[in-house]
């Protein structure tokens, strides 16, 4: 059903819908990318912030940016809609942008420029609040924006309903992240360059250009998209299972699941693709949907406070299952927050030189990562899939279960090299009074980039195959969420061993050369390996969530073809 009550035609949806959304992702993203990207640099240059402060200021920035999709997503699947959602998002995030951008142009909003050894004057209380005000357009607008494109793109093909459809579901994940990066990687050269070379109105200008081309071009596409009709607040629903739960906890728990409430009519909007089957995990859930005399309306109706279908209370032990997957990502991402803003600082100390009269843009080192990222996802996609494809006899090659793990793993070999290369430029210049190579730094790009093409597409497929059916915007959210909260705790982290330190040998001052960076880097190696035994055991005991087909075998064999849904058909009320 699109948002309006109507069936879609066979107009809507598509292959043919992924230049309009593809195209706005990339033009949002080249914005964001650009707008992001540099940011070290404008506070600790033009705002005269110090490096951990300017730091933590970033870090906190992209933990709101990554919180407020949880709003988002609530809102889309409550009542919004992906569509509107989206294009609201959009709209606030320019004007984010605009502001930021008349901020960097006005001489009034931002301090003078002061000379290298000069004592440089921080910027006003008036100015912050400009910035900040900017910064937290940007994230409000976000929270519209990531919850909800990459479900709303998967939707196009998912909710055809062909077997076709399915196999290319896969496809869909890996060709965002490859068009995403692709656009990346214009953007941290040329926006970049204009930043550090020509000035920072055009190097916010250009982005916030970008930004309003992006609306323009998602909004044309209206008629041509599959809307999905709202199902009411996931949350609501969630919350009147856990209290039916707890109502009947002492209700005695039948033998035979088929007497647990179910009820077709009720869950229609829930589940286009199939209702969710009983499973035996979190069992006092089940409570929810035992029949008892004082659960039904006058109207005939349940009262839902009371009592719950089985498929609603499968919607709740879902979403609790993928919690410890969650919590895994929080970790990672919490060692990982600030090791791109501090390998730019990195890089601004290094032999940056190409020519006598070109220097590498620091902030452009993160290039490799979308390099390799670019590079691999290929390999993976045109290669890798097809040969595991031989052994495992799954469409997809390997689950994404064993992809995250890989890309875990990669990830903290990526902090390894971070922290031997540190160690090496630190000793070139402290013994030597040598500025090593910036290229010192690809590595550990480079391999994050592996990482990604491994964890955050597999990650991105696990939430959207495993959520509730109507929950994937508030699902994908939840991965947001957790990406909010590992860059608060990264802040917390960052924070305690500066002040842990700074009374001996500071591991994280302004001046690296007299700090233990390296030090840090192999913390948060510490913490990876940790997090890598704790994802082990959480992907050994997850249990796939199970549909039953709403429509004849057609759902069956799409799920079937995922290769990871073990699929129960059945047609009970």
């Amino acid at each position: 059903m699109s948002e309006d009550g109507r069936e879609e035609n066979k107009m809507q949806g598509g292959f043919k819908t992924m230049p309009l959304i593809l195209g706005n992702e990339i033009c949002d993203r080249f914005a964001s990318t650009g707008f992001n990207a540099n940011l070290i640099t404008y506070l600790t240059q033009i705002m005269h912030m110090p490096m951990v402060e300017a730091s933590n200021v970033l870090t906190n920035f992209s933990g709101t940016s990554s919180l407020t999709p949880i709003i988002g997503a609530l809102i889309a699947d409550s009542f919004a809609g992906r569509f509107w959602s989206i294009t609201v998002g959009l709209i606030i995030y320019l004007i984010g942008m605009i502001s930021l951008t008349i901020s960097a142009v006005a001489p009034s909003l931002h301090p003078p420029p002061c000379a290298e050894h000069q004592q440089c004057q921080k910027a006003t209380s008036g100015q912050f609040f400009i910035l900040y005000t900017s910064l937290l357009l940007t994230a409000i607008g976000s929270g519209g924006i990531r919850p909800c494109v990459v479900p709303f793109g998967a939707d196009q093909l998912e909710l055809k309903g062909t077997h076709a459809a399915a196999k290319k579901g896969p496809t869909f994940f890996n060709l965002y992240f490859f068009s995403m990066g692709f656009i990346s990687l214009l953007a941290l050269t040329l926006v970049v360059y204009i930043q550090d070379n020509v000035g920072w109105g055009w190097g916010f200008g250009i982005p916030t250009i970008v930004m309003a081309l992006s609306i323009i071009v998602f909004v044309v596409g209206y008629p041509f998209y599959i809307r999905i009709k709202p199902a009411g607040s996931p949350l609501t629903r969630l919350t009147q299972v856990m209290v039916a739960a707890i109502r009947k906890r002492n209700a005695v728990r039948p033998d035979d699941v088929n007497l647990f409430y179910q009820d077709k009519e009720l869950d229609a909007d829930l589940s286009v693709t199939g209702r969710l089957v009983h499973t035996d995990q979190l069992k006092f859930f089940d409570r929810a949907a035992i029949v008892t005399n004082d659960d039904m309306l006058p109207s005939g109706r349940p009262n839902l406070w009371r009592l719950s279908t089985v498929h609603r209370v499968e919607e709740l032990k879902a979403i609790m299952r993928m919690l410890p997957i969650w919590i895994m990502g929080i970790i990672l991402i919490m060692a990982l927050s600030h090791n791109g803003t501090f390998a730019i600082q990195q890089g601004r100390i290094m032999d940056r030189r190409i020519t006598r009269h070109f220097q590498f843009p620091a902030a452009s080192i993160s290039i490799f990562t979308v390099i390799s990222m670019l590079t691999s996802l290929t390999i993976y996609d045109r290669v890798l899939v097809p040969l595991a494809r031989r052994y495992t006899k799954r469409p997809t090659g390997i689950t994404y279960f064993q992809r995250m793990g890989i890309g875990l793993v990669l990830a903290m070999l990526s902090n390894v090299s971070a922290a031997l290369v540190e160690t090496k430029r630190k000793n070139a210049m402290n013994l030597h009074g040598v500025s090593i190579s910036v290229f010192w730094l690809v590595p550990q790009f480079a391999i994050h980039g592996f990482a990604e093409t491994f964890f955050s597409v597999g990650q991105m497929e696990f939430v959207y195959h495993q959520a509730p059916e109507s929950m994937r915007s508030s699902a994908t959210a939840l991965f947001w969420l957790g990406i909010s909260l590992g860059y608060y705790m990264g802040t917390a982290l960052v924070t305690i061993v500066h002040n842990r330190t700074k009374k001996g040998v500071d591991w994280l001052p302004d001046d690296l050369n007299k700090g233990k960076l390296d030090s840090y880097y192999w913390l948060v190696t510490a913490i990876q390996i940790v997090n890598i035994g704790y994802y082990l055991v959480c992907s050994k005991y997850y249990k796939m969530k199970t549909l039953e087909a709403a429509e004849g075998e057609k759902v069956a064999e799409i799920e079937k073809e995922r290769g990871e849904e073990k699929v129960e058909l059945g047609d009970t009320k």
